[in-house]
């Protein structure tokens, strides 16, 4: 089996960072695309920002320029750098990849972390 374990939300003012981490680990043979997805309370889970194995990056048009996706391919570690926080950044924020277990290696199985916390306080 696969696990994916974010850490890093909590509670920030307007303008200030944090930093989100996401680890894999379990039976990996690879790792394809990386993501990190957002949920606002009321609202329905939406893309922030991806990265491919290669270190492509696409973002959300809403984020583009404040948060920056970056990974850790030998660790199976995926980061979300988030600057210049808004109050609307507020949000579960989920991590996402799609894996390729050890015991079946030709299959692509998109795996979703528990979700971390990121309040923006006004």
């Amino acid at each position: 089996q696969v696990q994916l374990v974010e850490s890093g939300g909590g509670l920030v003012q307007a303008g200030g960072s944090l930093r989100l981490s996401c680890a894999a680990s379990g039976s990996i043979f690879s790792i394809n695309v990386m993501r990190w997805f957002c949920q606002a309370p009321g609202k329905q889970r939406e893309l922030v920002a991806a990265i491919t194995s290669n270190g492509s990056t696409n973002y959300a048009d809403s984020v583009n320029g404040r948060f920056t996706i970056s990974r850790d391919n030998a660790k199976n570690t995926v980061y979300l750098q988030m600057n210049s926080l808004k109050p609307e950044d507020t949000a579960v924020y989920y991590c996402n990849a799609d894996v390729r277990d050890k015991r079946s290696p030709r299959r692509l199985s998109p795996q979703w972390g528990q979700g971390t916390q990121v309040t923006v306080s006004s």
